[in-house]
């Protein structure tokens, strides 16, 4: 494919690339291992989708509110874990990487447990709603979809932000939602684009199922949530002085 092999003779793996070359240096180096986490954080996501899938079935909205809550607390952490996972190879973060995964779920897994419940909350009733349009005798005007799927736009731009934030920084929930205003504000676009190929990835996932899940086990969360992280990263670590901090803590250790 070229993305995962070193075929040109100027790319020195040794030294960080920039743009294209840093794309294929990140997962030349760290997809296997990102795999691995991701395969971790499906099964953790398995209550929450087994979840929201009973309670749509039954239709049955008093069912999909605890089921959505508790899933999202179970999840949160193990998507903390990724996530922390793949801002780690774009730091450059070259310790155990199985040692540090492991340190990540003990710094944040009760930070994590919180976002997780309003994001489960979200997931589930973003998925009734989609079943009560299927659901419904006339179709749904274009404002009403319209203002669907912004509303899961919003959601992906949130999620994109504030989850990196969560397992890089020791901060309250309001500079983490102050950071990620500001940061939307100033890098409107970038964020907005990193948050559609999210949508799209899943609308993908959504619409061409049974068929697109069979890519779910290879490709998962990891990859899209690699490429989201990818676009907005230098901006990220240039706002926030990621790389800044983390070289100054090493340095006092």
């Amino acid at each position: 494919m070229g993305l995962f092999v070193h075929d040109d003779p100027s790319y020195d793996p040794s030294i960080r690339q920039t743009g294209f070359y840093r794309y294929r240096q990140l997962l030349s180096e760290s997809a296997g291992h990102w795999f691995l986490v991701d395969l971790i954080t499906l099964a953790g996501a398995m209550p929450l989708t087994a979840g929201i899938a009973l309670s749509v079935m039954s239709s049955s909205v008093l069912m999909l509110l605890p089921c959505s809550i508790v899933g999202g607390m179970i999840f949160g952490p193990f998507l903390a874990g990724m996530y922390d996972a793949i801002l780690r190879s774009m730091r450059d973060d070259n310790t155990a990487r199985w040692a540090n995964y492991r340190k990540s779920w003990r710094q944040n897994w009760k930070g994590s447990l919180l976002p997780g419940a309003f994001l489960g909350l979200f997931m589930g009733l973003y998925t009734f709603m989609a079943a009560l349009f299927w659901w419904s005798e006339r179709s749904p005007s274009l404002g009403t979809v319209a203002l669907y799927l912004f509303s899961g736009l919003l959601a992906l731009v949130f999620t994109t932000l504030y989850w990196p934030q969560l397992v890089l920084f020791r901060q309250t929930v309001f500079n983490r939602l102050r950071n990620t205003i500001l940061f939307t504000s100033k890098y409107f676009w970038r964020v907005f684009g990193a948050a559609l190929l999210q949508m799209l990835y899943l609308a993908i996932l959504v619409l061409f199922a049974p068929w697109s899940l069979t890519i779910v086990p290879f490709l998962g969360l990891w990859y899209i949530t690699f490429l989201a992280q990818f676009i907005i990263y230098d901006a990220l670590n240039q706002e926030l002085h990621i790389e800044e901090q983390f070289s100054a803590d090493r340095e006092e250790s």
